[in-house]
């Protein structure tokens, strides 16, 4: 059973005053009892919880937020500069949610009642970040995220039309992800057959949903849509969708999977004679590594672009376009750039701009006000909570890109589509697989 299922919340909603009395209480008789206690030259240190998917299924998601963090602190000094005029300490206390929403959950509870941060800032995967969301409201603390379709971050807790006091989030949303791929699909001779992948996960039951998922606009934009049921994650055999996507003549292939599925897939696809013109799927082709892993076959997949060292904007705190943080990302590990950098950035530029602007950073209440008005152009775009598509919720571009044999990597990830967002135009077109 899942956290969703698992989350019961009382009749009784505590507040956060309420909760931490007492501990902010004994903290501050145990404090004073320290022989030698000097008061800080600072104002006082801010916490911020920054939670990732640093390891498990969905580590790859987070591979960049960790170094990301560490060159942040590097460039803090552990001090930050607040518009009231004073100096604090700042601590950002890094915790792995292992890809588990049972963990994100539990840690963020950690980090709100016994850390006492003032910020929790959750980077990527609806496992991640909808628990952790999901805390902060009920325990009212502040909470920015980034890394995930907006609709599954809000529809899961109450539909489009609740709102939220404590959580907002920057992303691209599910629309123009079809529209993206929609975009892609369109460049290629097809019969317009597309079979899709969904797992039995919250981003299988979000990308799937009828209402607002994947099928029902692909249908209205023509694609006749096969869905032969959700697939468990991790599992080693996918001959029945493979069977029915034969049977059907689905030439496309489209969904989310994470990187391990979509490598047995594709590789039972090649053994069984199924050979797609266009396979493109969210989450698992984001990342170099995943499609290396596939060999040859990684050749020709497709898949939403969030960021790539093309974007032509500058950092907020560094003043470093794209490319220069990809190149030293490249230069620091001997690793290829990878989209999860751009966002593991712009989510600390937007977290950091928050505690500049409050006008207490050790209050939740102020920092949620400010993180409210944030107005901030950063890594991967203007960052502001304008009401449009929802109360709580940023949008920022997303591409069509297509994997192809690299000069200096293996593959490199080109732009093939810009339907949605015009920023700059593509590298080159889509071409079909090649098996």
């Amino acid at each position: 059973m899942t956290y969703y299922n698992k989350l019961v919340k009382s009749g009784l909603r505590p507040s956060r005053r309420t909760i931490l009395k007492g501990l902010g209480a004994s903290a501050a008789v145990s404090t004073l009892a320290l022989p030698g206690y000097a008061r800080a030259e600072t104002a006082g240190k801010i916490k911020m919880g920054y939670i990732t998917p640093a390891t498990g299924p969905l580590g790859l998601f987070g591979e960049t937020d960790g170094y990301t963090v560490q060159k942040i602190r590097d460039l803090l000094g552990g001090k930050l500069q607040s518009a009231n005029g004073k100096t604090y300490e700042i601590e950002i206390l890094e915790r792995d949610s292992q890809s588990n929403p049972n963990k994100s959950a539990e840690i963020t509870g950690n980090l709100i009642l016994n850390d006492e941060v003032h910020l929790i800032v959750p980077a990527s995967t609806t496992d991640t970040i909808l628990p952790a969301a999901e805390q902060s409201e009920l325990y009212e603390t502040p909470c920015i995220s980034a890394g995930a379709p907006w609709q599954a971050v809000v529809f899961p807790r109450g539909g489009g039309k609740q709102t939220f006091e404590w959580t907002n989030h920057f992303f691209w949303g599910l629309d123009e992800a079809l529209n993206t791929f929609v975009g892609l699909w369109n460049q290629l001779e097809t019969n317009k057959k597309v079979g899709m992948l969904f797992p039995q996960n919250i981003d299988g039951e979000t990308w799937g949903n009828e209402e607002y998922g994947l099928p029902a606009p692909t249908r209205k934009a023509g694609y006749e849509v096969v869905v032969p049921g959700y697939f468990q994650p991790r599992t080693n055999d996918f001959s029945a969708q493979i069977s029915e996507f034969k049977k059907q003549g689905c030439e496309i292939i489209g969904g989310i999977t994470y990187p391990d599925d979509l490598k047995t897939f594709v590789t039972q696809c090649n053994q069984q004679g199924y050979k797609p013109k266009a396979i493109t799927v969210a989450a698992a082709l984001l990342f170099p590594g995943g499609v290396e892993a596939m060999g040859p076959l990684g050749n020709g997949m497709s898949s939403e672009v969030w960021w790539t060292p093309a974007f032509p904007f500058k950092s907020s705190l560094t003043g470093q376009v794209s490319n220069d943080i990809a190149a030293q990302w490249e230069v620091d590990t001997k690793r290829q750039w990878t989209q999860p950098l751009g966002y593991s950035h712009a989510l600390l530029e937007v977290a950091i701009d928050i505690l500049k602007r409050s006008s207490d950073p050790l209050s939740r209440e102020a920092n949620r006000d400010a993180m409210v008005a944030t107005d901030l152009q950063t890594l991967v775009g203007h960052i502001k909570f304008d009401g449009s598509p929802h109360k709580n919720i940023c949008k920022t571009p997303i591409f069509g890109g297509q994997w192809v044999k690299g000069d200096k990597w293996p593959y490199d990830l080109k732009i093939v589509d810009n339907t949605v967002n015009q920023l700059f135009a593509p590298q080159q077109k889509i071409q079909a697989i090649v098996w």
